[in-house]
């Protein structure tokens, strides 16, 4: 288990990836097991071709949260997590189009400029609580649904992957 001061140095890393995105700069290596594993053309990576993230890497990037309902889920649910775009800052994202891929190999492709028009939060929480794998969990592609009533339709729903597990930039 990483110290303290380790966990600080990882989230450094993290910043300064995010303020500086367009640069090539080596992500910190994770300190608990992978939950997201980015690959394809990016340009900041921590391990051969691709950038692995753990728990608290994710946390470390600039949380937000947003209220919607889904097709998925009784009545409106806060959801909480990083923007999609500011994952994309951080690894360096120099394509236009994203493969998403969940634990079960379901996969779905999105454009870029959904992530970058629309705050699609990777959530990794709903209504406060962790989503684990049996709630659809560690990380759900949510976009907001309510704010932008036009986002709900079914191609929309199919970019929704929950259980997400890689994506692969194109």
């Amino acid at each position: 288990m990483p110290t303290i001061f380790g966990k600080s140095l990882a989230l450094a890393g993290i910043a300064l990836c995010v303020l500086f995105g367009g640069q090539a700069l080596a992500l910190e290596t994770p300190g608990g097991p992978v939950i997201l594993t980015v690959t394809g053309d990016i340009a900041n990576t921590n391990a051969p071709g691709e950038a692995r993230f753990d728990r608290a890497m994710l946390l470390a990037l600039p949380q937000h949260e947003t209220a919607t309902h889904t097709p998925w889920h009784d009545g409106r649910v806060v959801f909480s997590g990083p923007l999609g775009r500011d994952l994309l800052d951080a690894v360096g994202a120099r394509g236009s189009e994203l493969r998403v891929t969940a634990l079960n190999d379901y996969a779905s492709s999105i454009p870029v400029s959904d992530f970058r028009q629309h705050d699609v939060i990777l959530a990794m929480s709903a209504d406060g609580k962790r989503l684990r794998i049996r709630d659809q969990g560690p990380l759900f592609v949510i976009y907001p649904f309510d704010d932008e009533p036009d986002l709900l339709n079914e191609t929309v729903m199919t970019r929704s992957v929950w259980q997400l597990s890689r994506i692969d930039v194109r």
